[in-house]
């Protein structure tokens, strides 16, 4: 004979945790259920019993306040990021200094720098155009740690990026870290699920990566 009066009510399930569970991470309605199981199995004469619901209460209350600030937190971020994003559109059609090795030429005219984090005596900064042809290069020697602000002048280049590389060397032929700084002209914002971003006309740049605005 079939008995059809068992079965499974995955509404009711219990999830199990393992002893090293962090009861930290328990939102608010699971502890509730937590603690409203607790309460129903408690001997209310002992007075160990009631003083654990006590506790439990206040842990209770202590976890609402912290969500709601955690809420609050959340909601703030959110301001802050529309406000970050608002702003960012002054940035278009400005030229901007930025970290990164795609410097903007026009005119035939175009800058960038570069900072030695060390003295080097042999430094190379070579230009090349959007299909990876060399279109300038420069040695410079004996210079020390600092930044250098390094020109381009050169009518024959047409209008756009140029990819930027510099190689430094010490007096023992050990490579010298270099950072390379470059300039863009900006001509839109993009905001993304890890920030904003400053967009030009063959790449994106991070917002915190701008040092500054014109020059």
């Amino acid at each position: 004979m079939a008995v059809d009066g068992i079965f499974l009510n995955n509404e009711s399930r219990f999830r199990v945790v393992g002893p090293n569970y962090d009861n930290s991470k328990m939102t608010k309605e699971q502890f509730l259920k937590v603690l409203l199981a607790t309460i129903e199995w408690q001997d209310p004469l002992q007075a160990e019993s009631i003083s654990d619901f006590v506790n439990n209460s206040v842990k209770l209350r202590e976890m609402e306040v912290l969500n709601s600030f955690e809420d609050s937190v959340d909601r703030l971020k959110n301001s802050l990021k529309s406000l970050e994003l608002f702003y960012s559109t002054s940035f278009i059609g400005k030229r901007v200094l930025y970290s990164g090795d795609e410097t903007y030429v026009e005119g035939g005219k175009g800058e960038l720098r570069f900072k030695l984090k060390e003295p080097a005596s042999y430094v190379e900064v070579v230009v090349k155009n959007s299909k990876g042809d060399v279109v300038e290069r420069k040695e410079f020697t004996d210079l020390s740690s600092g930044t250098y602000p390094v020109e381009i002048d050169n009518p024959s280049l047409p209008d756009g990026y140029y990819t930027v590389s510099v190689t430094a060397k010490n007096g023992e032929g050990r490579s010298v870290d270099v950072d390379v700084e470059s300039y863009a002209l900006i001509n839109g914002i993009r905001k993304e699920k890890d920030g904003i971003y400053l967009t030009t006309s063959v790449n994106k740049i991070p917002l915190e990566n701008v040092i500054g605005i014109g020059g």
